[in-house]
């Protein structure tokens, strides 16, 4: 009796220390998210950067613009893994399919409505409403409602899936469309390209998501030790960073922008806005390779990434939190908004840092504890 009591422990602290890693992760994602925020806020770059140039002439702003390419695929892909995940514990729960689906639609329409409401109009400081643009979480939304109707596949049915989204991708911005708010621009920038409207189709994000799932299906279950998901996962990556790099090298599709030569910094970032197939490739590698990383250090020295794990079990929040702090302070009060350099941007991103790592661990008690539909869903 004492042993099976024994084992049964074990099992239930593996599990917990299994599910570290992503809340770390997630704090790495948020933190890097922070990064590129407070650059929008205080550096004077921004006052003629063009979001959607991949060139930049200084080592410097070039580290604060690309440290925060890995936060979209990272999100999408562990908003998929949790899906993945959530549905798979409410089954062995014995939890209906569709009341699953229906909870996981739930926060995915939650998300929309954020986007619309709160997120857009936080970043100038709650000045004005603004809700005719679609943004990240709106994207992510989205995503995880499409993701009710595919969660239940086999992981290679779901990897079929992404794939052919990606592959189908570029050959869908081929399309012809006005540029505008009419119905045809709105559908456009919603699903397929990216402008004024929306930087994130939710189309290639979404298969970001799916890629998640399919790792979850890695992570979260099918590899039972560590070492066998850092094997896995490094294999994994490995093969999709040849594969990125021999489409890069092609030069014509699944590429956006040209670059000089192999190994310049401009073969390494094709855009973002929306993703190349490149583009997504590259990003979802690195995303398992950082995960595994996180695995790694949770090993031999998981007193690094406590910084990480409070902000990623709240990740939301912190992104809802910070934005506002620093769009009433920044923009609205008009504290130094877009007026510093690189040092500047880090001495904002320290600042939100002592603000909000006591904000988010007293958030995630109340979360903790709370019954509360809307405080649940953040």
């Amino acid at each position: 009796m004492s042993d099976n009591r024994d084992d049964k422990l074990s099992k239930t602290k593996d599990k917990k220390k299994r599910f570290e890693y992503i809340d770390q992760f997630r704090g790495l994602i948020i933190i890097l998210m922070l990064v590129d925020h407070s650059s929008y806020y205080f550096n004077s770059i921004w006052n003629y950067l063009d979001p959607f140039d991949p060139v930049f002439n200084s080592w410097g702003q070039m580290a604060l613009r690309y440290v925060s390419y890995l936060c979209a695929p990272g999100f999408l892909m562990m908003a998929g893994a949790m899906v993945w995940w959530s549905y798979q514990k409410n089954i062995v729960k014995g939890t209906s399919p569709w009341a699953i689906r229906w909870h996981l639609i739930q926060r995915g329409i939650f998300l929309v409505v954020l986007q619309i409401t709160w997120v857009n109009s936080s970043w100038g400081g709650f000045q004005t409403f603004r809700p005719f643009h679609f943004g990240i979480i709106g994207s992510i939304g989205v995503s995880l409602i499409l993701l009710t109707l595919i969660v239940n596949l086999r992981w290679y049915v779901q990897l079929f899936i992404a794939l052919a989204i990606l592959l189908v991708h570029p050959f869908l911005l081929q399309i012809s469309y006005p540029h505008d708010l009419s119905l045809q621009g709105v559908i456009m920038q919603t699903f397929i390209d990216a402008g004024k409207f929306n930087k994130y189709p939710v189309l290639p994000w979404f298969a970001m998501a799916i890629l998640g799932s399919v790792m979850a299906n890695g992570w979260l279950k099918y590899w039972k030790t560590d070492k066998q998901r850092i094997l896995m996962s490094l294999g994994i990556a490995a093969i999709a960073f040849i594969i990125a790099i021999a489409i890069r090298m092609g030069r014509g599709y699944g590429n956006i922008f040209s670059f000089s030569e192999f190994g310049t910094y401009s073969f390494f970032f094709d855009q973002k806005y929306p993703p190349s197939l490149f583009f997504s490739l590259w990003w979802f590698a690195s995303v398992v390779v950082l995960v595994s990383l996180f695995i790694a250090i949770g090993k031999v020295a998981p007193k690094l990434l406590l910084v990480f794990t409070i902000p990623g079990k709240v990740a939301l929040f912190f992104y809802l939190m910070h934005i506002a702090i620093m769009g009433v302070f920044v923009k609205r009060l008009g504290f130094i908004y877009r007026e510093g350099d690189v040092l500047t941007t880090l001495i904002g991103v320290a600042v939100m840092l002592v603000i909000m790592l006591p904000l988010s661990k007293w958030f995630y008690g109340v979360k903790s504890r709370s019954k509360n539909y809307f405080i649940r869903m953040i």
